[in-house]
């Protein structure tokens, strides 16, 4: 999640485009033009939402001279390690589905085409912050498919039962999440593969991984914000506030919730539509309030929980270059499409990263799911895009960064390491990295 306009600003890879002139890794990719083809073109698109089969149904139906066929990836993780093996055989698909951190690093390796010649006639169509997340140096990769407001949704049984109120601050989070340990129940879970947790607290803390100076990315993951984000995660995992429920088993994560296990998810829109398509008992018990904050700050919410808006992405390699931008343009803007993808129950229920994507929230949230909460959730929703961090950057080799960082979580939430241990690692590892890839760096 990610946002630079005052209603959805995205602290995106174009923010990290500043001065990416020698700090990326040379790129490889080709200038020839796109193949002519006597038949239909067939495009090749890989993404993981729910929704986008229907829409890539309604889009061949209304197309005659390009079809586009649809493989569902498992999770956005897994797309990373399938398009890194696509890239190296020579077979990436033309249109894949992503999101706005890993745009600056698949750039440096020259996977992305760049496409501002097919779309810089449709900016205006689009949020300022959520066009921003497929640019890097000004050049356009991605069609962006959704911007992601972050809050809160928590069970209002459980916290009606046991005298609790919406947590306001971090402080009053860990105070509800002792309250319900006594009766065994989690405020939250933490999986073992996923420290995006530790990632968005960083985020709504003020740290900055990476920064640029000069000509020099700069590496950080020992700053004040960060340490303030650590503090707060270690001492929810040290007094065992937390389920550790991998989200491999899917269906178990939500079985978790729906019976009261866990009380309390910080999410966004997108999530919503698991908890529907899962929840058997549970409808109508769940409200939504702002995303916590630090103690004495004002309201502050990160770019989301592992998403920094979604985007349609162009494959160098892929041979049809124009029309793979205009079918991710027309995937983002069909009205049909978009009313698709928005919705809990037939799509992601992502908010779409059109310009007017605030008349969307209504869709992008579950009557079902709320009940009576349904209509005070539209104003937290809404509240929570004009609170969006705005200074986010990510650096050139965060696939390989999220994934060492992946490996080093899991030891963290099952108490083999401290937040802080995998901190120190992280800092050594991703200046190493850098310097190993030939970027400038300094940390």
């Amino acid at each position: 999640m990610n946002f630079t306009s005052p209603r959805r600003r995205f602290a995106s890879a174009a923010v990290a485009g500043i001065a990416l002139s020698g700090l990326l890794a040379a790129c490889g990719g080709s200038d020839s033009q796109d193949s002519e083809s006597s038949g239909p073109v067939t495009l090749d698109f890989w993404g993981w939402a729910n929704g986008q089969e229907a829409v890539v149904k309604a889009f061949n139906a209304s197309h005659k001279d390009v079809q586009l066929k649809y493989t569902k990836v498992t999770d956005q993780l897994t797309m990373q390690k399938q398009l890194t093996n696509a890239v190296k055989a020579g077979n990436a698909p033309c249109l894949l589905q992503n999101t706005g951190e890993y745009v600056t690093s698949w750039v440096s390796q020259g996977a992305l085409a760049d496409i501002t010649q097919y779309v810089k006639g449709d900016e205006a169509k689009f949020n300022a912050g959520s066009w921003a997340t497929g640019q890097v140096q000004g050049k356009v990769y991605g069609v962006p498919t959704a911007s992601a407001p972050a809050f809160t949704i928590y069970r209002t049984d459980l916290f009606d039962k046991y005298g609790l109120k919406a947590p306001a601050t971090w402080d009053d989070f860990i105070a509800a999440g002792k309250e319900l340990k006594k009766h065994d129940i989690k405020i939250t879970n933490y999986a073992g593969e996923d420290p995006s947790t530790l990632e968005v607290l960083a985020m709504q803390a003020g740290a900055h991984w990476y920064s640029i100076d000069g000509d020099s990315w700069v590496v950080n993951f020992k700053d004040e914000g960060t340490l303030k984000a650590a503090k707060v995660i270690q001492e929810i995992i040290d007094n065992d506030l937390n389920s550790k429920l991998s989200f491999a088993d899917y269906a178990a994560v939500q079985r978790n919730y729906d019976n009261g296990g866990t009380a309390t998810r910080q999410i966004s829109t997108w999530q919503m539509s698991g908890m529907v398509q899962n929840f058997t008992k549970s409808f109508g018990k769940w409200a939504l309030s702002p995303w916590p904050t630090f103690k004495g700050e004002a309201a502050k919410t990160p770019a989301g929980t592992n998403q920094s808006g979604n985007l349609t992405l162009v494959s160098e390699q892929c041979e049809n270059k124009e029309q793979a931008a205009q079918a991710a343009l027309w995937m983002s803007t069909d009205t049909g499409a978009v009313k698709t993808m928005a919705s809990p129950e037939t799509g992601s229920g992502v908010m779409p990263a059109l310009a007017d994507s605030d008349s969307y929230v209504a869709e992008a949230i579950s009557d079902k799911l709320l009940g009576k909460n349904y209509e005070p959730a539209k104003k937290v929703v809404t509240d929570s895009l004009g609170t969006v961090t705005t200074d986010w950057a990510f650096g050139p080799n965060w696939t390989a960064m999220f994934t060492e960082m992946q490996d080093e979580w899991a030891a963290v939430v099952s108490k083999k390491q401290k937040v802080t241990d995998l901190l120190d690692h992280m800092q050594e590892w991703t200046v190493n990295d850098l310097k190993q890839r030939g970027i400038s760096v300094k940390g």
